[in-house]
């Protein structure tokens, strides 16, 4: 019997394989904490190529893209994401706390750090996408949450709906292991893509 390494199967087979090892990759290269933010960009840069049908491979492509998003991730990861870690800090502290005024103080926390969650990931994504100074980086991840609030509903969807199921059914974990990042970055692919394609100029800094 001979298979053929151009079938439907056998090609479906390798790029589930692939999609598996790229998120063993991802969750070794998030393992210092600091490196989140490059981690989570070039896992971003790799599947919206493969989702723009640019296939190229994802293993190689992955390790490339760490070493070329490296510094304009880690800041924006920085810029973002330690006001983000003091917001949800607030939320659980005031959460702890009775009385309306704390619960008013909980529910803005937990807001500001849902827009600020989406920023980063805007933020990230737009590192992975396009080259463009740090400062409009920022800029733009700051102001697309307001302008897109639907899609960026969606967005948050995603990293959301991953938590939310590991609470509830800690088994999930071992699919979040295996092919959740990975598979989640490509679904987001397409909602990042609708968004950027409405705002061209203005990502780029054009």
């Amino acid at each position: 019997m001979k298979v053929d390494p151009e079938s439907p199967a056998v090609q479906g087979l390798t790029t589930f394989l692939a999609f598996v090892v790229l998120n063993l990759l991802y969750l070794m290269a998030c393992l210092p904490v600091v490196t989140i933010g490059v981690a989570t960009s070039a896992l971003y840069e790799v599947t919206f190529r493969y989702a723009d049908q640019e296939r190229g491979n994802l293993l190689r492509d992955y390790i490339a893209a760490l070493r070329r998003n490296a510094a304009q991730a880690t800041a924006v990861f920085a810029a973002l994401g330690l006001p983000l870690a003091a917001l949800l800090f607030a939320a659980v502290f005031w959460s702890a706390l009775g009385g309306a005024l704390s619960v008013a103080a909980t529910i803005i926390a937990v807001l500001a750090a849902a827009y600020l969650l989406a920023a980063l990931l805007y933020g990230l994504a737009l590192v992975a996408s396009y080259r463009n100074s740090l400062r409009q980086t920022l800029k733009n991840a700051l102001l697309l949450p307001g302008a897109e609030p639907l899609w960026t509903l969606g967005i948050l969807l995603v990293p959301v709906t991953c938590v939310a199921l590991l609470v509830a059914m800690p088994g999930f974990v071992y699919l979040i292991a295996t092919i959740g990042f990975s598979v989640g970055s490509y679904a987001s692919a397409f909602l990042f893509r609708r968004v950027f394609r409405g705002y061209a100029g203005t990502v780029t800094g054009a």
